[in-house]
């Protein structure tokens, strides 16, 4: 069995699809929580490769960057799609959910108060893209990429499941991406995770804006 450890602040953040992909897949992991005044003092961001968190633990392997955290485990827990071809579909998804997560997260750390009403306005746009890629797999009824579930799900999945959170409206002219949401969260292992205390009790962001 994998021996898995999420090194990470007490939020979601960008550590909530791996967290989710990992309940869904009945796989076990620890967290060590980090508490902001031990990050400042500098010792554990000097060890981090990119000086910054989350970090990810199996057995002697350390890894650094959530979305190579994703590809791992969806690379050793058959979640990278069935080929070649679905797998670079798959990473172009991926591109596409860091492009949104990136938006997200300077509107929330940087411009929350005076970004919102405008950043909300132009959701459409970028949930367009989602719906149409949707869409064009099995008519929307199933995932992003193939006929299984991959880690661009997890991510997308939890990208979505905050901004219905911001807004939670803005999916309400988006009828696949709102189904997928509803399908994907109540998967039975992924549902009971979402239902939980350690996930419920954890804030969104670092600094409790959502």
């Amino acid at each position: 069995m994998p021996n898995y450890t999420i090194i990470y602040f007490d939020v979601n953040g960008r550590c909530e699809a791996m967290r989710m992909l990992l309940a869904d897949q009945g796989l076990d992991w620890k967290e060590e929580v980090v508490t902001f005044d031990n990050w400042m003092k500098g010792d554990l961001k000097k060890q981090a490769v990119f000086g910054q968190l989350p970090a990810f633990k199996n057995g002697d392997l350390t890894l650094y960057q959530s979305n190579a955290i994703l590809r791992y485990l969806g690379r050793n827990h058959g979640l990278y799609g069935k080929n070649s071809d679905e797998a670079t579909l798959i990473d172009m998804v991926n591109d596409g959910v860091e492009d949104l997560r990136l938006k997200y997260l300077r509107l929330i750390y940087q411009n929350y108060d005076d970004g919102k009403a405008d950043y909300i306005k132009a959701l459409p746009n970028d949930f367009g893209h989602f719906e149409k890629i949707l869409s064009n797999n099995n008519g929307g009824k199933g995932f992003t990429v193939g006929a299984e579930i991959s880690f661009v799900d997890y991510n997308l999945v939890d990208i979505l499941r905050n901004h219905l959170v911001l807004a939670p409206d803005c999916l309400s002219g988006f009828p696949l991406l709102s189904a997928y949401v509803t399908r994907v969260s109540s998967r039975p292992k992924l549902a009971a995770y979402l239902s939980s205390d350690a996930h419920k009790n954890r804030k969104i962001n670092g600094n409790g804006k959502q």
